[in-house]
């Protein structure tokens, strides 16, 4: 087996990802280089703020073994066919695929790597995504076949790494870091989930697994630290039920944190778009409007 990494993109490719996906203008993985960090409940409040912010937004559950993604989304319901193409449920205005749309609920997935390459494929070349400003994909956690499979089937925008602050989910954190500049996928920056707890009783403010890891590590590989998610309830409740807590409640100062992040992560990719093309439209635009000088 040759040691060379699999080819990747240019960092911010501003240009859809080949014909693959020619209606899609970024492609970003959602990571975790551990479980039980929450990364599925960031990235489903992700893609709703996203959505409600005005993206067009898709929502892909590349977790084949544990597909979560239509429960926490709300869509039980398996997406329809439109000729030899899959059309994709949507959910909170954010278009979503998973393999648990296929699979019972009881069953479970034993499949070799090739399998799980051919799976992630097709859910990019048999869905019709339609036109999206983002397509989030939902990894599973670790450094394996999927985020393998991942970066060579797409050219991605980039990767957001999830984790809790303590030094446990940090170690491992570390080396999804690592992997993505191996495969040479840009690292767009880390959310903190779980960050901390306030009571609702008292106000008091605890931090229960650490304080700040999320942001150490993001300083020590010199990329953006996107924002912190407290750890409460209803945002587990919002997974359970199918209602990102971004949708149920959108003032609330949960939902605040996430449009934080989905924020941040805009501005992230807008300035790796910017470096790859030297400037954006608005950019352009801005210029023009620019008053003459001598």
């Amino acid at each position: 087996m040759s040691d060379e990494s699999p080819r990747q993109e240019s960092p911010g490719n501003a240009t859809p990802p080949d014909a693959v996906l020619p209606g899609v203008k970024h492609v970003i993985a959602v990571a975790s280089g551990k479980g039980g960090v929450g990364k599925s409940t960031v990235s489903t409040n992700l893609s709703v703020a996203l959505a409600q912010g005005g993206a067009r937004v898709g929502l892909m559950d590349a977790d084949i073994y544990g597909p979560n993604i239509p429960m926490m989304m709300g869509v039980p319901e398996p997406p329809e066919k439109e000729g030899d193409k899959i059309k994709p449920a949507e959910a909170h205005g954010v278009k979503v695929m998973s393999m648990g749309f296929f699979v019972p609920e009881e069953t479970a997935i034993v499949w070799r790597g090739p399998m799980v390459h051919t799976a992630i494929q097709q859910f990019f070349r048999d869905v019709l995504w339609g036109e999206l400003d983002y397509l989030l994909v939902d990894l599973p956690p670790g450094t394996g076949d999927a985020q393998l499979s991942l970066s060579q089937i797409v050219p991605l925008t980039g990767a957001v790494t999830v984790t809790t602050p303590q030094e446990v989910a940090l170690y491992d954190v570390r080396k999804g870091l690592m992997m993505f500049k191996k495969v040479n996928v840009p690292l767009l920056g880390v959310i903190e989930n779980m960050s901390f707890f306030v009571c609702e009783r008292c106000g008091e403010r605890t931090e229960i697994f650490s304080f700040a890891g999320g942001e150490r590590a993001a300083q020590k590989f010199e990329i953006p630290f996107l924002g912190r998610i407290p750890l409460d309830p209803v945002i587990r409740e919002g997974g359970d039920t199918g209602m990102p807590i971004v949708a149920a409640d959108p003032k609330s100062p949960h939902t605040l944190a996430f449009q934080g992040a989905a924020e941040a992560l805009q501005a992230r990719v807008e300035e790796l778009t910017r470096d790859a093309t030297g400037a954006t439209l608005s950019d352009m635009v801005k210029k023009l409007k620019e008053p003459m000088t001598e």
